[in-house]
């Protein structure tokens, strides 16, 4: 006697059933999914990142999404934003704090350290993309999980280093057709960033100021002055308008390399402008600092950078290594793209199918599929809608596509061993041999 199988339900058919709403998910706050229509401008400005790091020496590296919470706070400083209210950190089932990656340039430094670039040909150039997290509040083109892409130098300390990463930068965006301008500044050294900071605290302790400071940069003035220079309420950015200036405290090695910067762009035709309060909110830049603007965005620029980066001369030291000069930026792909956008600049076309394959019946669909494996490994570009038995149906897409012919085979012709070709603009149809489909589409395609 043969044994009955009885199908058994699915939670979501038992709920529905029960008559009971099945949840449904959506996405948290400030996450995002990229669609169909949008990878495109991702595809572009990828393929934009990589061709113009390789160009210009950079090799490609990739580090954990997550890795010891200790590396960020030693490497961003504990009473940093990105500490203090940004970063997404926990205990794992080690009992291990870690944190998502917040940025990359720390995990950077670390592979450095930990492989021993330090005994490679210096100067180190590499580059990354990829994902980090910061629990920040959404707003256009800023999420909680965003891409960024990165350049690192390390090795080098002269000028020219500097100067070549911001190159990278400016043509990444000329290139993309985005009008931007280098906001670039200098921090000095440890050295001569005392004798201004002395200076700065004396301006804000000012009687006539103090009190007029907004709450978090009356708490900075005391942690770290430099941060009210970065201060967005109106009150504190009319008070930074008379501030000292970080430039006329440098020393004379840190001035001799600001200026050589600066010269590089002038020979290089590199649109920027001199930012004396830019300082970057990290504490590890040295000398050399830098923001990227778009040129549209008027007096909120700054708030909404596309990317930045400086260099860091004690940050690989700090971190383990050797003293190693060092350099860096990073870029927003989010931003990068809403720019592209909002500009309505017009990527180009993806390129054209030569041939598209239709099949009616089960064994033609066989050996179309054959066909199709044949044709693309010849260099063709091939279409194809094989889940579709509809002849009309796939010609339909075949003219969606552009395609230049089309390729019939139903039963008749594979008993025959022959195929049909259509020339989709005018609608002739010619039989060939099936066997010579690849030779025939390579004469009326000029591809042989």
């Amino acid at each position: 006697m043969m044994k009955r199988t009885v199908k058994k339900a699915s939670p979501k058919e038992d709920l529905a059933a029960k008559g009971k709403k099945v949840k449904t998910f959506s996405r948290l706050r400030g996450m995002r999914d990229v669609l169909f229509d949008e990878y495109k401008y991702w595809e572009v400005v990828n393929k934009k990142a990589s061709d113009l790091a390789k160009t210009y020496g950079f090799k490609r590296v990739d580090t954990p999404i997550i890795e010891k919470m200790e590396l960020f706070e030693r490497a961003s400083g504990k009473a940093s934003d990105i500490i203090t209210k940004e970063i997404y950190s926990f205990v794992d089932k080690n009992g291990e704090k870690v944190a998502l990656r917040a940025e990359a340039t720390p995990g950077l430094v670390r592979a450095y350290v930990e492989h021993g670039m330090s005994n490679l040909p210096q100067p180190v150039k590499m580059f990354w993309i990829g994902p980090a997290f910061r629990n920040d509040k959404p707003q256009a083109g800023r999420y909680r999980q965003f891409t960024q892409y990165n350049l690192e130098m390390f090795g080098e300390a002269g000028p020219v280093a500097d100067a070549q990463l911001i190159l990278v930068a400016f043509n990444f965006f000329r290139e993309l057709q985005v009008d931007v301008q280098v906001q670039i500044n200098s921090v000095g050294c440890k050295d001569c960033r005392k004798d201004y900071l002395d200076k700065l605290v004396k301006y804000y302790k000012d009687k006539s100021r103090s009190p007029k400071l907004c709450l978090e940069c009356k708490k900075n003035l005391t942690k770290n002055p430099m941060r009210l220079l970065e201060c967005k309420e109106e009150k504190c950015v009319t008070m930074r308008a008379e501030a000292p200036q970080l430039v006329d405290s440098l020393c004379d090695p840190c001035r001799d390399h600001f200026v050589k910067v600066l010269e590089y762009l002038d020979e290089l035709g590199v649109n920027y402008n001199l930012e004396p309060f830019l300082v970057r909110g990290l504490e590890y830049y040295s000398r050399t600092v830098f923001e990227i603007w778009s040129l549209d965005d008027g007096s909120e620029a700054r708030q909404a950078a596309l990317g930045g980066g400086g260099r860091y001369d004690e940050l690989v030291e700090y971190m383990g290594g050797r003293p190693t000069p060092a350099c860096g930026f990073g870029i927003g792909l989010e931003r990068t793209i809403l720019k592209i956008k909002e500009n309505n600049i017009a990527l180009k076309e993806e390129a054209q199918m030569d041939v598209f394959i239709a099949q009616l019946g089960e064994g033609p669909r066989r050996r179309s599929m054959v066909l199709f494996e044949e044709l693309r490994r010849a260099g063709f570009k091939v279409g194809q809608l094989f889940s579709k038995d509809s002849l009309k149906i796939q010609l339909e897409e075949a003219t969606r596509m552009s395609v230049k012919f089309s390729l019939i085979l139903g039963q008749k012709e594979l008993s025959d061993g022959t195929i049909l070709i259509r020339d989709m603009e005018s609608g002739v149809q010619e039989i060939i041999d099936l066997n010579k489909v690849r030779v025939e589409m390579g004469k009326r395609l000029g591809k042989e």
